[in-house]
């Protein structure tokens, strides 16, 4: 109960501190309502977004740019809010106000051109919470009047803009945004200015109507959640569930009559009368029973593994139970991002804890490398790639770099929880685990292990062990992949934290099988190899994000693809620590029941 409460605790503060229910807001007529622009980048290119106002030259307040402050997670999100101009007041229609004229010189033309050219939406949010996109403007091919001349395009940008805003009571529930591409100005390349100074003048406008709505405030986040509700889209959905079901119902099919017939006779054969089995030849996982529990080479960094991948299985139980309640509206500006560095600090105790008690039980002596791996071993890549992709942004001028605020805060995090809550877990595990207890007793010098073909290596078992799990969730991949690494937004947690469930249990159970043939061959160094049948699925995954990138997607240039690789093989990398972790586990309880089961001398 303590556990539950905390959680419903943390995700009642996650909520508030995010965003996630932004204050409501209540207005008077009349009232002003705060129109916030957000970000403006390349459609194809969702990392490469910039401030608003310093990549184009919009109309800007007159008194100054007025930032929103922003949270952690918004910050992270590459959120960077700012006041525009645009004078809303609550239930006032307005038709053609405009908002400034300006003349534009040669090279804020062709800093729109250059947008226009890259497809650049822009995002701005009314009453911080409710967002809404449009474009900079839109790119024409004009065909050639002659059959010699050449196809040019059309570059028109968009100076009207029109709000159609719903309203219940006194509180705003739902916004939307048009461009009309009958008002726009000609900034293609051959065009003439307009002005005697060379200029092109170019009037902003803009128009509001407000219109009364039944729907509730409670409510008005839905919006954004009905585009993943629509039969086609819950079709595919329940597709994937009742593919990874069978994907499921035929493993555990395959070990119920096969792997537990063979283990069966097995049973029966060792069972025989020792006289019997004098002459017999020694084979099978049996006569290997003095090397199973045998600890692996480099214990150290086995132990570090182990800590950081139960470590990792937490923190996705956490986050998919805090999406499951609510925690996470959409387009709530980086709400789990704070969740995940929140938790994943508060979960380090646990992989120090695991890392220090099976150190401790393998004999390991060298407690501090056991806790700086545990703390870097997945920390030091992510922060490696986090500073490339940092630097890249930083050159680019994206809101994608984080702040250099932002940098301190997060390393003081890790500092001041996380190295200290892994070094109190590994100090407690050291303390407090007892010995490793196997069923049978391990020998002075390990058995040699015996010429096994090609395919019982541990590449080959590796692209068996991870294609199975990675074939129940790919249906679910493009959906995240899209939603990440695009416009779209994933709101059906549940169906998600089912398709978990699936992978957790199909990669246990292919990892249980790849053991027992790996023992049955009498090749007893199972414990590294389950951990990278385990592991194997992120390989798979990172291979479909491959595919992705080049086929799936329009993402293109330095940035995006430094991003997209960078942060996709971190991810994987966690994958890959976590399954890993799943699968030795499974491994482990299978061991060391079949090895209970029989007499071992």
């Amino acid at each position: 109960m303590n556990a539950l409460g905390a959680l419903a605790a943390f995700a009642a503060a996650s909520s508030l501190f995010c965003g996630a229910t932004a204050a409501r807001h209540s207005y008077a007529e009349g009232d002003k309502v705060k129109l916030w622009a957000n970000v403006v980048g390349p459609f194809s290119n969702p990392s490469v977004t910039y401030q608003y106002y310093e990549r184009l030259p919009f109309c800007q307040p007159l008194d100054g740019l007025v930032h929103k402050p922003a949270t952690l997670g918004e910050l992270v999100d590459g959120n960077r809010l700012v006041l525009t101009p645009y004078d809303i007041a609550f239930q006032q229609n307005r038709e053609r106000v405009t908002l400034c004229s300006k003349a534009l010189t040669r090279r804020e033309v062709q800093q729109f051109q250059a947008a226009i050219r890259d497809d650049f939406y822009f995002q701005m949010v009314l009453d911080d919470s409710l967002p809404m996109w449009g474009f900079v403007g839109k790119l024409e091919k004009v065909a050639p009047a002659t059959p010699a001349e050449k196809e040019t395009h059309r570059i028109s940008l968009f100076t009207h803009m029109h709000f159609d805003i719903a309203y219940n009571l006194d509180r705003v529930i739902e916004v939307n945004v048009s461009t009309d591409s009958s008002r726009t100005v000609d900034i293609s390349e051959d065009v003439t200015p307009n002005t005697e100074d060379g200029t092109i003048r170019a009037e902003f406008t803009y128009s509001v109507v407000w219109s009364p709505t039944d729907i509730p405030y409670a409510q008005r986040m839905e919006k954004y959640r009905r585009v993943q509700f629509l039969p086609q889209h819950l079709e595919i959905h329940w597709f994937s569930i009742i593919n990874s079901c069978v994907t499921v119902l035929l493993l555990t099919g395959f070990l119920a009559t096969i792997l537990l017939r063979v283990l069966r006779n097995d049973f029966l054969r060792f069972s025989r009368d020792e006289d019997a089995m004098e002459d017999a030849e020694e084979s099978g996982w049996k006569y290997c029973h003095g090397d199973v529990f045998r600890f692996p080479p480099n214990h150290n960094l086995f132990c570090a593994l182990i800590g950081t991948g139960t470590q990792l299985f937490f923190l996705g139980i956490f986050i998919f139970l805090l999406s499951c309640v609510g925690a996470f509206a959409p387009y709530s500006r980086g709400s789990m991002y704070t969740a995940l560095i929140v938790l994943y600090a508060l979960t380090a105790g646990i992989a120090g804890y695991t890392a220090g008690s099976y150190y401790r039980q393998m004999g390991g002596t060298a407690w501090v490398r056991n806790t700086l791996l545990t703390c870097v071993v997945f920390c030091g890549p992510f922060f490696i790639a986090f500073c490339i992709n940092n630097t890249i942004a930083i050159a680019y001028g994206s809101t994608a770099a984080f702040p250099f605020g932002t940098i301190c805060i997060i390393a003081v995090i890790w500092a001041l929880v996380t190295l200290p809550l892994t070094i109190l877990g590994c100090i407690i595990g050291k303390n407090t685990r007892t010995d490793f207890k196997a069923p049978c007793r391990t020998t002075k010098y390990p058995r040699e292990v015996p010429d096994l073909p090609w395919y019982r290596s541990a590449l080959p078992q590796m692209l068996g062990a991870g294609f199975l799990p990675f074939s129940a969730i790919y249906i679910e991949l493009y959906y995240i992949f899209a939603s990440v690494w695009g416009h779209k937004i994933y709101t059906i947690y549940p169906i998600l934290f089912i398709v978990f469930i699936i992978l957790l249990i199909v990669t246990a159970f292919i990892c249980v099988a790849m053991t027992y043939f790996q023992l049955a061959a009498e090749d007893h160094r199972w414990w590294w190899r389950s951990f990278f049948c385990g592991g194997s699925t992120g390989l798979f995954v990172y291979a479909y994000s491959i595919y992705f990138y080049f086929q799936r997607s329009d993402m293109s240039g330095l940035m995006q693809s430094c991003f997209f690789f960078g942060y996709v093989a971190c991810v994987c990398l966690g994958f890959f620590i976590m399954l890993g972790t799943v699968g030795w586990r499974a491994s482990l309880l299978f061991v060391r029941h079949i090895y209970k089961a029989i007499k071992c001398e």
